[in-house]
């Protein structure tokens, strides 16, 4: 379903109206290069063994939504999105929000819990940046190289068609860039105040446990690390059991306390 929000077109993954009233929603926000199909049926999972409602949405420029309005991204694209998911909750009448994001989508999470906290009684991220560093610049890299020489931008364009090379490039460049070097978002973990579950892969090649240390450290709730073995930037794909299970755990206890 398609609903405008800022003025543009963006794809939900179902009507927002038949989400039930007395359920708390689960939010997914996917990471740079995802859409609603690329969370294949982790959202469905995590649904039946919570009893929630869930929501998925293609930002702008992904997937079935609206393509992007600009070929180049400010260094606060993350908070924008952040906003423009505080307008759709508006929007929505939407309460009791959880929120689920990976990579890109993990740091939409924690920017919209510190600017919106009246609004999200708990997140969980995965694989989410709060800095840039050295292990998440090579990454790119080697995802350029990829891009170039196997097939990834085939596949990627089964899902964002026309749109695969700007969604592509908007990323790789937006963090190669040397002015996005100095990114940082720190200073809003201590405005988070609802529980958190920080997952993270072991193998993940995208950044260090830097990442979920920082946040454990500096979020204001009850925030719990889970580092996934075996596992790089996608647990719930490359380890799926476990990740849908101890997040499962997490809402369950989650809602019983709210």
């Amino acid at each position: 379903m398609d609903l405008i929000i800022n003025k543009h077109r963006l794809r939900f993954s179902k009507n927002p109206k038949l989400l039930s009233p007395e359920k708390k929603t689960i939010i997914f926000l996917h990471d740079s290069l995802g859409c609603i199909e690329l969370w294949k049926d982790f959202p469905k999972h995590i649904a039946s063994k919570t009893d929630c409602n869930i929501l998925s949405y293609d930002r702008l420029g992904y997937g079935k939504s609206a393509p992007f309005i600009t070929s180049k991204r400010n260094n606060d694209y993350l908070k924008e999105e952040a906003y423009i998911l505080g307008e759709i909750i508006q929007k929505l009448e939407l309460k009791n929000i959880i929120l689920f994001g990976h990579s890109d989508g993990g740091s939409i999470a924690l920017l919209t819990a510190a600017l919106f906290p009246e609004k999200v009684i708990g997140i969980i991220t995965e694989g989410a940046h709060v800095f840039v560093e050295e292990e998440t610049i090579n990454g790119i890299k080697s995802a350029v190289l990829a891009y170039q020489n196997t097939s990834l931008k085939e596949k990627l364009y089964k899902y964002h068609g026309n749109k695969t090379d700007a969604v592509f490039r908007m990323w790789t460049e937006t963090w190669l860039s040397e002015t996005f070097q100095s990114w940082n978002i720190e200073k809003y973990l201590p405005k988070i105040e609802c529980p958190s579950l920080i997952i993270q892969g072991e193998k993940d090649e995208y950044g260090t446990l830097d990442q979920i240390n920082s946040i454990i450290k500096n979020t204001s709730g009850n925030s719990k690390a889970l580092l996934i073995p075996d596992s790089g930037h996608t647990p719930h794909k490359e380890n799926a059991k476990i990740v849908i299970d101890k997040v499962s755990r997490f809402i369950s206890r989650l809602i019983v306390s709210c």
